[in-house]
């Protein structure tokens, strides 16, 4: 009976999340719209007097003026409250683990799976995001390294310009689909 139960049991397929987005990309005339590569990312939380710590901790400054980033060997910090920001850390190493060395005030969390990143690169750019942002994109009102929390059509984003014609938009996985499709349609229009 023992063999006849062994026999019978089954081999799951391995489970492999997929990235959101796979490999989804447009290109108008003035404007592309692609999926950036995975980053890790942590929401940090934090009062004044723990920031020199943290900013030491993760080897860049927080911003402490509003719509303002800091950037530094691949990691980004977005400004995006008076204590919140938005750390992006592209070069592989982990913000959270060095933000757990200090032991005073702070919260941070792990969003590296929550969020989806969105590349708005070209001359069209600003005009593809504002065709459903609010924002006032122009250089002057948002010169580059400015970053702020924003909507897109009926979906919250985080957008940092990253240069004068190069947007990095941050959603959240589930919305990634509408922001992106929305982006697309955007830059269609801009190409016009």
């Amino acid at each position: 009976m023992a063999k006849a139960a062994a026999s019978k049991t089954a081999v799951l397929p391995s489970i492999e999340r997929r990235p959101a987005l796979a490999g989804r990309a447009i290109s108008a005339t003035s404007v592309k719209v692609e999926v950036l590569p995975p980053a890790e990312r942590i929401s940090l939380r934090a009062p004044e007097a723990s920031v020199a710590a943290l900013s030491k901790a993760l080897g860049v400054a927080l911003p402490n003026t509003p719509k303002t980033s800091a950037a530094k060997a691949g990691r980004t910090v977005l400004w995006l409250g008076p204590d919140e920001w938005l750390v992006i850390d592209e070069a592989g190493n982990d913000p959270l683990a060095d933000c757990a060395k200090v032991a005073l005030l702070h919260s941070a969390v792990g969003i590296s799976h929550r969020n989806v990143a969105i590349g708005v690169i070209g001359a069209g750019a600003a005009a593809t995001i504002n065709a459903g942002c609010p924002q006032d994109l122009s250089l002057d009102a948002f010169p580059v390294g400015a970053a702020s929390r924003t909507i897109l059509g009926k979906a919250e984003i985080v957008l940092l310009r990253n240069g004068p014609d190069d947007f990095r938009v941050e959603c959240w996985r589930s919305f990634s689909d509408y922001v992106f499709t929305f982006l697309s349609e955007g830059a269609r229009d801009a190409a016009v």
